[in-house]
């Protein structure tokens, strides 16, 4: 039985074959630590988004403005049969919304990175100034008796979805006189979730138009949201933050991006909305008014979880393509290299993840990346050469094992041609692999000449 054991593990050394199957076995085998590193790229990132809820939690979540709306409520009478069959009149109070022929705001956004422990959280603080017009309320269309309107409890709201972030108290400025806002959204719940309001007494609605503005400064991260409810709506924004990604239905008609922030101005006609310039709440408008929003992401540039988990889904690529170079030195020089000898190598190569991954939480992804790559190529080339024992064979897997680092940055850079790159990429190397192994003989000449030569000296040894 020995004797079949040792004849085994002579055929897998002589054979090309069993030994590229091997080699795929132990490719596989390394799926287990690249599977425990990508679960510890999963865990830091939840970590991270822990301490970002944690700090936006406190400092202002994402902003979205919704308004100035004027709401007004009116009495709504009806007459039901009571039990005795006698007619007996109801009243209920619902609110008119209208909204304002012009509104325009202006806001700078001055971003900045607070820390929980290691991670950076990045947050901004928004100036805005808002103003517009309103024109004056008109029920005529809904048939609503003028004895039913309520003015004296007319509101003037503007929702802010976290109006704990609000920074100063704020005046409104209609038809030249300034009221103080009020905490709260009162009757506009159903198309906001907080924000502040204004009371309006009636002798402040006998004019046909009126002009209104206010200062408002909120903390926020992430991103800066707006509804266009001004029949014509202008938002312009400034900000030191220097990577946008513009949301929302419109994205800006106007914008310049550079390395000092960016500025982009929104010009939005009624028009492209999906709800009118007034309405009752008998109409819910909730879904409508938020599908309409629009506005600005803070995006970080580069997310190292997110490149980490894209670089690890390659790993069991570029082990299988290392492992086919020192097959092929292999095939090609007539050197023996262990199976222990590959596993190692392997390792080398997952442990580059990891150093990826805790390198980029302190220094960043770019630098973190260059870092880890140099270690494991210096690693990689220092062991082949121990192996090998050959300074150009050795080179040669260094330089093989840089080129794949290169190409997966160039890949994880690119992400809209990434499938692109990795085709081209994928059908060059095994072009190569075609053309390095066109003269190997599959069939095992080698091998039967190994085979003639074991047969001559059993005979020699018998004759002796």
């Amino acid at each position: 039985m020995e004797d079949s054991f040792q004849k085994m593990i002579s055929s897998i050394q002589r054979s090309h074959m069993l030994r590229l199957l091997l080699v795929g076995f132990l490719v596989l085998l390394l799926q287990i630590p690249i599977a425990m590193i990508s679960g510890l790229i999963t865990e830091r990132q939840k970590r991270h988004n822990e301490a970002v809820e944690e700090v936006t939690g406190k400092w202002g979540k994402v902003q979205i403005m919704t308004g100035p709306a004027l709401i007004i409520p009116y009495k709504h009478r009806w007459t039901e049969i009571g039990a005795k069959g006698q007619q007996v009149v109801q009243t209920k109070v619902r609110y008119a919304t209208f909204l304002p022929d012009r509104l325009q705001a202006r806001g700078k956004i001055e971003s900045e990175v607070r820390y929980r422990g290691i991670f950076s959280v990045p947050v901004y603080r928004i100036r805005l100034d808002v103003e517009g017009e309103f024109p004056q309320p008109s029920f005529s269309a809904w048939g609503i008796d003028p004895a039913n309107i309520v003015w004296d409890q007319a509101q003037l709201f503007v929702g802010i979805s976290d109006s704990r972030a609000i920074q100063a108290q704020t005046n409104l400025t209609w038809n030249g006189q300034q009221i103080a806002f009020l905490p709260g959204i009162g009757d506009f719940g159903s198309i906001a979730n907080a924000g502040i309001h204004v009371p309006l007494r009636s002798e402040l609605l006998q004019a046909k138009r009126f002009i209104f503005s206010f200062p408002l400064t909120l903390n926020g991260s992430k991103g800066a949201y707006f509804i266009p409810f001004g029949r014509d709506t202008v938002v312009n924004l400034k900000s030191n933050w220097s990577s946008p990604s513009f949301q929302g239905n419109w994205l800006p008609s106007d914008r310049t991006i550079s390395l000092n922030g960016f500025e982009a101005t929104w010009k939005i006609p009624f028009l492209g909305r999906n709800y009118p310039q007034a309405w009752t709440s008998v109409t819910d408008m909730g879904k409508v008014i938020e599908a309409s929003r629009f506005g600005v992401d803070l995006i970080v540039p580069v997310d190292e979880y997110r490149m980490s988990e894209r670089s690890v889904k390659y790993a069991g690529l570029f082990i299988l393509l290392t492992f086919a170079c020192l097959w092929l030195i292999e095939v090609l020089a007539k050197v023996r290299i262990h199976p222990v000898q590959y596993l190692l190598l392997g390792a080398a190569m997952c442990i580059f993840y990891l150093l990826e991954l805790s390198l980029s939480e302190h220094i960043g992804f770019g630098i973190a990346y260059v870092m880890a790559s140099i270690a494991v190529v210096a690693m990689v080339t220092t062991y082949s050469k121990v192996i090998l024992k050959n300074l150009r064979q050795a080179s040669i897997i260094g330089i093989v094992v840089a080129a794949l680092y290169g190409y997966l940055y160039v890949l994880l850079r690119n992400e809209d041609y990434a499938l692109l790159i990795g085709s081209i990429g994928l059908f060059v190397i095994l072009g190569l692999i075609m053309f390095l192994t066109r003269q190997v003989n599959w069939y095992g000449a080698k091998i039967q000449e190994e085979s003639l030569s074991l047969s001559e000296e059993s005979k020699s040894q018998e004759q002796t």
